[in-house]
């Protein structure tokens, strides 16, 4: 284990392959930058098409006896794995600081907390989950799908690797992960956890690399049977090109543009505060961020002013964007909105440091449905307030958009926010400020992706059904 004195993770210089540290094929390598102040932490390997097919053949020679190990001792092993993901909390807090550049508070409570929580659900339910049952004169197996290859983003390191690495090997896969070239120190450092936790050779593999060279080549795999991809609409309609060619399963978490309904009767100061926290948590870096408020226009002004009054607390309190195309992309955005006529409440386009890819806090008024910054999945601390005149066009602007991954409606009681949640065509929504349910299936409707992670529901991705007949 490699350490620095402030507690980051160091980069290493190899791949973890079949249990063990390996040079890379190649000679490329990825450097990996801290976006507070732009100066670099260190390089990883940046893998070839020939490491991913090593991983790749050391996971499959893997696969029986790890499909074959009951799933109890699967279960211990997983319920390891979330024991030394414990013991280095407070590594992983400092290394997404210095990657991904969320503050430590808020990455030791959701970076390091929310991934350790999501793997001790799955020690749970690898030791609970009914993998077999009677069905009539029938006997119903669920069986590990085979080899997955793991395809993460950058803007959640660990807890997108975790979602996908934990219930694979519950369900009992083998895993190749190919994290996000940005935040590939958080995946070396997980990789090492796995060893510890003593997880066999060859069940969990990683590569580092690039999405178009190493991405692609696992996605591309012969040897890979499932590709669990979480990113960007557009790259996640390639992969399911590519495994569709191949007949070739898939499970794809892709964009969002979330609605936060707040409905006439509802604690109106309560709502907009907790949505404006919600958009700029993770410097609105997050696929689930409710990033269109919408208010009936008897209330509209009020949540204006409340918004723009909630924005102005956040400047300071969050971190930059992960890299400077990130930034330049949300300023266009932002640029985009002033340009179609919203009207610029709180923010702006201008950096408000001379170094870093940091972004204001942005709020937007008087955004119609149509505009690009209703539409369009900005993945920056950009918030459109949108007004509506009854439920009817609440819900036809709520659904007004190629997504649905999640959403938010607020109002006086449970029932009548549930009433309208029904409605909205989306994959989760969160009733009067629900908290997180890491047992909870969550994915998307429509171009938000296909699959579902967390829970009895993520873990069902990784298996596939036999019956015999008696």
């Amino acid at each position: 284990m490699y350490k620095a004195p402030d507690g980051r993770y160091e980069a290493r210089d190899g791949m973890y392959i079949d249990g063990a540290w390996r040079p890379a094929t190649g000679a490329d390598t990825i450097t990996v930058v801290d976006p507070a102040d732009e100066q670099p932490l260190g390089q990883v390997p940046a893998g070839t098409a020939e490491d991913i097919d090593t991983a790749v053949r050391a996971a499959r020679t893997a696969l029986p006896r790890w499909a074959a190990t009951p799933p109890a001792e699967r279960a211990a092993l997983i319920g390891a794995l979330r024991d030394r993901l414990v013991a280095r909390k407070d590594e992983i807090a400092a290394t997404v600081t210095a990657e991904l550049g969320a503050p430590l508070p808020f990455a030791q409570a959701v970076h390091a907390g929310v991934p350790i929580a999501v793997c001790g659900s799955y020690a749970e339910l690898a030791a609970t989950h009914p993998f077999e049952e009677k069905v009539g004169n029938s006997t119903v197996y669920l069986e590990p799908v085979g080899v997955v290859g793991a395809i993460t983003p950058w803007n959640y390191p660990l807890h997108q690797i975790v979602n996908k690495v934990a219930p694979a090997l519950a369900a009992g896969c083998t895993v190749v992960l190919k994290p996000a070239e940005d935040t590939p120190l958080t995946a070396q450092l997980f990789a090492e956890a796995v060893h510890e936790a003593g997880v066999p050779a060859g069940v969990f593999n990683l590569v580092t690399g690039l999405g178009p060279v190493a991405g692609q080549a696992l996605a591309e795999h012969e040897g890979v049977d499932l590709v669990s991809f979480t990113g960007s609409t557009a790259v996640g309609r390639r992969i399911g090109a590519t495994a569709g060619a191949a007949v070739k399963r898939v499970a794809l978490e892709l964009g969002g543009k979330s609605a936060n309904v707040i409905l006439p009767s509802a604690d109106l100061a309560k709502a907009v505060a907790v949505g404006v926290a919600n958009v700029m948590s993770n410097s609105g870096q997050t696929c689930s961020a409710w990033t269109r408020m919408l208010v009936h226009s008897d209330r509209y002004d009020e949540a204006v002013e409340l918004a723009t009054a909630a924005a102005a607390k956040y400047g300071p309190r969050i971190g930059p964007l992960v890299n400077a195309k990130q930034q330049a992309r949300v300023r266009g955005y932002i640029e985009k909105g002033v340009e179609e006529g919203a009207r610029l409440v709180a923010g702006g386009p201008e950096a408000p440091k001379d170094q870093g890819y940091f972004v204001r806090p942005t709020v937007f008024a008087d955004v119609t449905p149509e505009m690009t910054i209703a539409q369009e999945e900005i993945f920056g601390p950009v918030l459109s307030l949108i007004r509506y005149e009854d439920e009817d066009d609440a819900l036809r602007i709520a659904n007004g958009t190629v997504y649905g991954l999640a959403g938010a409606v607020w109002a006086a009681d449970d029932a009548e926010a549930v009433a309208f949640a029904r409605r909205m065509d989306t994959g989760q929504v969160d009733i009067n400020g629900g908290g997180f349910n890491p047992l909870a299936p969550f994915g998307g409707y429509k171009q938000s992706g296909v699959g579902r992670e967390l829970g009895a529901h993520g873990l069902m991705e990784y298996l596939q059904t036999k019956s015999l007949q008696f």
